[in-house]
C-alpha cells in the first residue's frame, strides 16, 4: 500500500477518534438524548459482537436477535456509567457489561431446568473428590463410576448439559477483574492501565490458575480449549480437525469446563 494512503487512513482514524472522544466530552458535561443515541449508534456494533459470541454456547431455541436486544440495555448502562477519568477505553468497559446484561436476562427466562443444573454440581463434585483421591485428572470411566453411570449415561449427561449453555470458560473468571461475578471474560482481564497493583495480581493468579489446570488436562480437553478459544474456531470445524462429531467436541468441552470449575472452587 502507498505511503499517501497508508496517511489517509491514519488521518482519518484520528479523525474518528477524535470526533467520538468529544461526543464523549460533551455527553459527560451535559447529557442530552441525542448525544447518548449517537453513542449507542456509535457502538451498537460491540453489541452485536457479544451476542454472537454468547449464542455460540446456547440452544438454537435462543435467538440471537433477542440477545442483541437484552445486550443494548448493557451498552446504555455503560454508557450511562462509563468514567472518562479512569483511562481505559471504554470497548473494554462496554463488552463486560453487555455480556452480564444478555447473562441477566436468560438467568431471569430460567430455561434451564433444575435437574440439569444439579447434574453438572455433581459432576463438578465429582471430579474434586476423585483428584483428592487419586491425586491426578480421573478418566472418564472413573468418574461415570462414581456418579454411578455408565460410560453412556455420563456422555448423555454432558451432552444435555451442554445444550444449556452454563458452563462457559469465560464464566470461571467472574469477580477476577470487574467486580461482578460472571461477566468477566479473559479479554477483559488483559490489561488495563489504570489496575490498582491488588487487582492487577488477582488476575494475573486467576490467569496462571487457569494455564497450570489446562496443561494438566488430557490431551483432547487441552486442544479443545485451545482451538476454542485462542485459535477461535467453531465445534464444527475442531470436529473436522479430531476426526469427531461436533456433538463429541461438545461432549469434550463441556467435561474441560466442568473439569475446571470443580478446581476453581476447591478451597486455597
Amino acid at each position: 500500500m502507498p505511503d499517501d494512503e497508508i496517511d489517509l487512513e491514519a488521518a482519518a482514524r484520528a479523525e474518528a477518534e477524535a470526533a467520538i472522544n468529544a461526543l464523549w466530552v460533551q455527553y459527560k458535561g451535559h447529557a442530552t438524548d441525542e448525544v447518548r443515541e449517537r453513542l449507542i449508534l456509535h457502538y451498537s456494533p460491540l453489541v452485536k459482537f457479544v451476542a454472537g459470541r454468547v449464542a455460540a454456547g446456547l440452544p438454537q431455541s435462543v435467538e440471537q436477535a433477542d440477545l442483541v436486544s437484552y445486550g443494548i440495555f448493557g451498552l446504555i448502562d455503560a454508557i450511562e456509567k462509563f468514567d472518562l477519568d479512569r483511562g481505559f477505553k471504554f470497548e473494554t468497559y462496554a463488552i463486560s457489561r453487555i455480556k452480564g446484561a444478555i447473562i441477566d436476562e436468560l438467568r431471569s427466562i430460567d430455561w434451564v431446568p433444575r435437574s440439569v443444573r444439579a447434574k453438572a454440581r455433581a459432576i463438578e463434585r465429582a471430579y474434586s473428590k476423585l483428584e483428592n483421591e487419586l491425586k491426578r485428572n480421573p478418566d472418564d470411566t472413573e468418574v461415570a463410576n462414581e456418579l454411578g453411570l455408565t460410560q453412556p449415561e455420563l456422555d448423555h449427561t454432558l451432552s444435555q448439559i451442554s445444550l444449556t449453555g452454563i458452563v462457559a470458560l469465560d464464566e470461571l473468571l467472574g469477580g477476577a477483574g470487574g467486580g461482578e461475578p460472571g461477566v468477566a471474560t479473559v479479554g477483559d482481564t488483559i490489561a488495563d492501565g489504570a489496575n490498582d497493583p491488588v487487582e492487577a495480581f488477582e488476575v494475573d493468579e486467576m490467569k496462571r490458575l487457569l494455564a497450570d489446570m489446562i496443561n494438566r488436562m488430557g490431551d483432547r480437553e487441552r486442544l479443545v480449549l485451545t482451538l476454542y478459544y485462542y485459535e477461535g474456531l467453531t465445534l464444527a470445524e475442531i470436529g473436522d480437525v479430531l476426526g469427531v462429531t461436533e456433538s463429541r467436541v461438545c461432549q469434550i468441552h463441556t467435561k474441560a469446563i466442568l473439569h475446571l470449575r470443580a478446581r476453581l472452587s476447591e478451597p486455597a
